[in-house]
């Protein structure tokens, strides 16, 4: 924490613009000798020239100095507003190091500012996974975030536990005096209500993760109902091989594409059939796979040949599907309708044409998806996070067993574990390896 750190904060490359950021106590003395005209006020954009460490002039630049605490990381921060490109922000990097700083590791200014309590380890996650978001929605949960939501929700989850371990302390304190008959039952009322909120952020946040991570789309099909050329359609260009030979499409085959304001990742598979062959054979079980991860999938069937084993085989694969959005597409709709099953309209069908007229397919997605993002419940940004709000909701269930038979002190044990698990959103860990670990996962110059 004493060194003075430098990075560059925006993306390498060609760009109009690179801001290169240093934070530390040394931030402003270095600055000073980079740009000796600057007069570093206080939030303050001021148009200077750059010189490196040779003296030499650079480029002209914005230079904005933030004084402590009173900035990102809490720390005094300079940044350099720069032209874009790798030249120049290297030239300034260089020099910074040689006036003292160092580069710093990745998410060091997070880090930085998480432990000069500038932000909790929430808001902390929520910056670095807004970069990542595959939706406006998610982009605007991720918002909310590092404004403090969940943070806010860990605080009164946080209190509602205490307030019950207080009132079991103090009725093991206090045992041969008058406790209210109805304690215990508004007791088991309140960490119910608890629990059950927390089983249902969990189960939300898992079913919303694409938001932030981009849903995965799986075409699914026996071979040769028009699963590549759909693919091919979507993105505009001829991706996956197409031919009449059944088995063509040995392997997945991933892409990405906007439906929507959404990314998501759409997933070409081969034909889902009984074959012999060994290498069309490890193709079935990849898609089947893709089927398992995916949280979109599009069942293609064709309709114009008539029903057979293999469309049996999918229909029964798609009967079993669970917790996931199914689509059902009839393909080559400009041909005759020869695929007679009425199992299939339950699942009320679109009929497309993988070549020219999917866009009543695209627009079932989309609303799908909008429809995912108009949730305002909270949703857990990271792996950690769900661990940490299922293990609380897991003790206190456990806490309710010895709150019925009396015994406090196991009752008690039980929501400090559950406080422990669900201040690990926000506090610190003791172990300063887990947080090297976490904030190593950012990026460079946050």
């Amino acid at each position: 924490m004493g060194d003075t750190i430098v990075a560059l904060a925006t993306a390498h490359g060609v760009a109009s613009i690179s801001i290169i950021r240093l934070s530390g106590s040394m931030a402003l003395e270095i600055a000073s000798k980079i740009a000796p005209s600057a007069l570093f006020k206080v939030r303050y954009a001021q148009l200077c020239d750059l010189y490196n460490s040779s003296n030499n002039l650079i480029d002209r630049g914005i230079v904005l100095y933030f004084k402590a605490p009173n900035s990102y990381t809490g720390e005094e921060i300079v940044e350099f507003q720069t032209h874009g490109g790798l030249v120049i922000a290297e030239e300034i990097l260089n020099s910074a190091c040689f006036y003292g700083a160092r580069l710093a590791e990745p998410g060091e200014y997070s880090k930085r500012a998480f432990l000069n309590a500038k932000i909790d380890l929430s808001e902390a996650e929520a910056i670095a996974k807004i970069i990542e978001a595959k939706s406006v929605d998610g982009a605007k949960i991720l918002a909310r975030q590092i404004k403090g939501e969940l943070g806010e929700f860990v605080k009164e989850s946080r209190d509602a536990l205490l307030r019950a371990l207080a009132y079991s302390e103090v009725m093991i304190d206090y045992a041969q005096e008058d406790i209210p008959s109805d304690l215990i039952d508004n007791l088991m009322k309140q960490l119910s209500q608890l629990r059950d909120s927390l089983e249902r952020i969990v189960s939300s946040s898992l079913r919303r993760r694409g938001l932030i991570e981009g849903f995965r789309v799986a075409i699914i099909g026996k071979p040769n109902v028009g699963k590549s050329s759909l693919l091919n359609a979507l993105l505009n260009y001829e991706r996956a091989i197409v031919s009449d030979v059944a088995g063509t499409t040995r392997d997945t085959i991933e892409e990405q594409i906007y439906i929507g304001s959404h990314i998501v990742r759409i997933i070409d598979t081969a034909g889902i059939r009984k074959t012999e062959d060994r290498v069309e054979k490890i193709g079935v079980e990849r898609s089947l796979n893709s089927l398992n991860d995916a949280d979109i999938v599009i069942a293609i069937f064709d309709s114009s040949n008539p029903w057979d084993s293999e469309d049996e085989e999918i229909l029964n694969r798609i009967e079993s599907l669970d917790g996931k959005e199914l689509i059902v597409a009839l393909n080559k709709s400009d041909l005759t309708r020869r695929l007679q099953e009425p199992r299939i309209d339950k699942f009320n069908p679109i009929n497309i044409n993988a070549y020219d007229d999917f866009e009543p397919l695209l627009k079932r997605v989309e609303s799908y998806l909008d429809k995912i993002g108009a949730d305002e419940e909270l949703i857990l940004a990271s792996k950690r996070q769900i661990v940490a709000v299922e293990s609380c909701a897991f003790e206190i269930s456990q806490a309710f067993a010895p709150l019925t038979r009396g015994e406090l002190e196991l009752f008690s044990y039980h929501l400090q574990e559950a406080v422990s698990a669900i201040s690990q959103i926000t506090t610190p860990y003791e172990s300063e390896e887990i947080l090297d670990k976490m904030f190593g996962e950012f990026c460079l110059g946050k």
